[in-house]
């Protein structure tokens, strides 16, 4: 399936078990403002509620995400109160949909053709997977004009070593992809001219297991990152335990043992 309004910021494109999201605002570099936000949140939350396996979520033109859209920072100056309200309620509703995508039962893979810098890079690193074309470029450089990366630091953070990520807040400086790599921001690095390809041979791979496997896992994952390794077992056990129990993971094991493929379609 192919979204039919073409003008839509937010594009969907299925293939399969996959679907792919397309942010569709290159002419200010798919910025996050009130209404991609908006978007992108409504076509998660459709997601949520579908039998796809996995997304992607890509981008047109050269930019992957430039972060939030200044001019709707500048334009909110002239509220009555400064912008504080309009501040709040934007970074609110950021911070919402940026939580929807570890919550998502499907994993998430960036696939970022283009520059990624503040809020474009916390979209990538709150994403599940990241793929990346060389030459590609990520920074958290809202420093660089007085704005430290509150925000984004918050992802962050919680993809790359802490040290690392503070070193790019304070210094507003880019890493290429292959840094970028090294870091743990993302996964593979191609050419670009293969980017598409090799992100989607990656979600087959991984839309190919058992849906329900995946589903589980995810969720066991984002929930016990952050808990000592005491309660993470507690957290887990009953987890691979409700998985083994499952009929199709017996069927799973049953097709190893003997050597054939799972019969779970």
């Amino acid at each position: 399936m192919t979204d039919e309004n073409q003008d839509a910021l937010v594009l969907r494109q299925d293939q399969g078990h996959v679907a792919r999201l397309i942010l569709n605002s290159p002419a200010n570099y798919n910025a996050l403002s009130r209404a991609m936000i908006d978007s992108l949140s409504a076509a998660l939350d459709d997601l949520a509620q579908s039998d796809m396996r996995v997304v992607i979520i890509a981008a047109q033109g050269k930019a992957f995400c430039a972060g939030h859209d200044l001019r709707e920072f500048q334009a909110a100056r002239g509220d009555d109160d400064g912008g504080r309200a309009a501040y709040e309620t934007l970074f609110a509703q950021c911070a919402a949909m940026m939580q929807k995508l570890p919550a998502l039962p499907q994993p998430v893979i960036a696939e970022v053709q283009g520059i990624a810098t503040a809020a474009g890079c916390q979209l990538v690193a709150s994403c599940d997977l990241a793929v990346a074309a060389q030459g590609v470029r990520f920074g958290v450089n809202g420093v660089n004009i007085g704005l430290f990366c509150s925000t984004p630091m918050v992802a962050l953070s919680r993809a790359i070593p802490p040290r690392a990520a503070f070193e790019l807040l304070v210094t507003g400086d880019f890493i290429d992809a292959d840094r970028a790599q090294d870091l743990g921001l993302v996964n593979r690095v191609v050419a670009a001219d293969v980017l598409t390809a090799e992100t989607m041979a990656l979600a087959q791979i991984i839309a190919a297991k058992l849906p329900a496997a995946i589903r589980m896992g995810k969720r066991a994952f984002h929930q016990q990152q952050g808990m000592s390794l005491a309660d993470a077992y507690a957290s887990t056990g009953p987890v691979i335990c409700e998985n083994l129990l499952r009929a199709d993971t017996a069927e799973g094991i049953q097709a190893f043992l003997e050597k054939r493929k799972p019969d779970w379609d």
